[in-house]
């Protein structure tokens, strides 16, 4: 099965690593943000940057250059699924989820979102956007599945 995992760089990232090895039997690619933290993935897996988020919660009044951002990405992101072909998307948030799990749902590919560990009482922005779309929504703290019901709890996965 090919698999995309996508995170952002950081604690995203970090998260991603920690659930690595579920995947070692599959064919992977990453997409995520560009940046110290992730350039080292280019060395053992095939991955597709994307420009590096702005920080919207400090400098307020780019919120114009966000939504730049993210239609630029609703307009990347196809070419990458098309281009690659996975059954599953997998992420950890930030960065490109949003447009992937849009397109993901156009293109009959199975969601998979895991929320971070941080999230202990209500879920990230991201998390939220993407709660009705993804397939799969994993929890880290079993209080979160009886806010959203569709939550499932594994256990803490990272």
């Amino acid at each position: 099965m090919k698999i995309c995992l996508e995170c952002a760089e950081g604690g995203h990232l970090d998260e991603m690593l920690a659930v690595l090895p579920a995947f070692s039997s599959h064919e992977i690619f990453f997409v995520t943000t560009k940046a110290h933290s992730s350039l080292a993935l280019a060395d053992q897996y095939k991955v597709y940057f994307v420009r590096r988020e702005r920080n919207v919660r400090t400098k307020p009044g780019v919120y114009f250059f966000e939504v730049f951002y993210m239609l630029k990405l609703f307009v990347m992101v196809p070419f990458i699924l098309l281009h690659e072909k996975p059954q599953a998307v997998v992420s950890t948030g930030g960065g490109a989820t949003i447009p992937l799990y849009c397109w993901g749902k156009l293109l009959n590919i199975v969601t998979v979102y895991i929320s971070s560990l941080t999230r202990i009482e209500e879920l990230s922005g991201t998390g939220k956007i993407v709660y009705p779309l993804a397939d799969v929504f994993l929890v880290q703290w079993e209080a979160l599945c009886e806010k959203y019901p569709k939550a499932k709890y594994w256990g803490k996965v990272i």
